[in-house]
């Protein structure tokens, strides 16, 4: 099998460590294959002479060329803040990842990369992912893709689009174990302690981090859900306590969350059952309890959905060595 060649676009504002991440696995992936493995040819390339990362740091960076596979690093971007001011300079970047894709080349974008993607037109139609925490964003920008915001690596037809930041190694991982077999990636993992068993960014997700400014209403009602998350759900009390209409509540908070007070609720429930499974040695039927379930099993069931993972696997793999008990 020959080398696979891998290009990374690198471009002003990139991060320097989603540039250089997919190359350092690949060239780890190539040392445990051995000799005689095929590999990778990797470069850095760009339509610019010169490029600085975010932070200033100076990118060796060699002209465009033809790859297999073109890699589209993420930017610095702040939820809530306009993404048009970051995307305007970055027109040359995003007519090369048009090029690339209309000769019939492979798109993978790293993080929040794939909304350079959007601009050049690939999601259209297409099912993505990003970043969690700018997934709305995505969607909002580019309706005509389906953006699935739990997961970590989507791929349709030629376009690869990742979460967050690690799950470019993620994407790697699944890269070597398609063109070097999943022995030199399942090894690869080992070496690099990466964990190659994720499925999902759901349990990674903060609804916190996700509060627009300006949901005053909204805020209220979840911090008056969060004072007792065992309680029971009762729509008409909550109502009552803001002197409003049942209908009127759910109305206001959609508009300002796009959910239910009941999907809060639930998110907020999974959430202090996350820290607790992390950080304390509490049965899993006592922390159903302590969140509002009665029963285990029905409780299990809704934080694998919001997870990915049933209670005692998210407890091994998140636990926190030292942690209050």
């Amino acid at each position: 099998m020959g080398a696979l060649r891998v290009g990374v676009l690198a471009y002003p504002g990139c991060f320097a460590s989603e540039v250089f991440g997919v190359p350092d696995l690949l060239t780890m992936a190539t040392h445990v294959a051995g000799p005689g493995s095929g590999g990778y040819e990797v470069s850095i390339v760009s339509p610019r002479r010169r490029v600085a990362a975010s932070g200033g740091a100076a990118l060796d960076v060699s002209p465009l060329r033809e790859v297999d596979v073109l890699i589209v690093p993420g930017l610095e971007l702040v939820a809530g803040l306009e993404v048009d001011a970051k995307l305007a300079p970055l027109a040359l970047e995003i007519a090369a990842i048009g090029s690339h894709a209309a000769a019939g080349g492979v798109v993978v974008s790293i993080c929040v990369g794939a909304f350079l993607l959007a601009e050049a037109g690939l999601l259209r139609g297409r099912r993505a992912t990003t970043a969690w925490l700018h997934a709305d964003e995505l969607a909002r920008r580019c309706p005509e893709a389906d953006v699935r915001p739990e997961c970590l690596v989507v791929t349709d037809t030629g376009v690869t689009t990742t979460a967050a930041f690690s799950a470019m190694y993620d994407f790697a991982l699944d890269l070597i174990r398609r063109h070097s077999g999943a022995g030199v990636a399942r090894a690869t993992a080992r070496v690099a302690l990466l964990d190659d068993a994720r499925s999902s960014q759901a349990p990674y997700v903060d609804a916190r981090l996700l509060a627009r400014p300006g949901n005053a209403f909204s805020h209220q009602v979840m911090r008056r859900l969060d004072q007792d998350l065992a309680a029971r759900y009762d729509l008409a009390a909550l109502s009552d306590a803001f002197k409003v209409s049942t209908r009127t509540l759910l109305r206001r908070f959609a508009r300002e969350t796009g959910q239910s007070p009941l999907a809060y609720l639930q998110a907020a429930r999974v959430r202090r059952a996350r820290h607790l499974l992390e950080s304390t040695d509490r049965t899993v039927a006592s922390i159903s309890a302590a969140v509002g379930y009665g029963d285990p099993g029905t409780f299990a069931a809704l934080f694998a959905r919001h997870t990915g993972r049933r209670p005692s696997h998210y407890r091994a793999a998140f636990r926190r060595a030292g942690g209050p008990r």
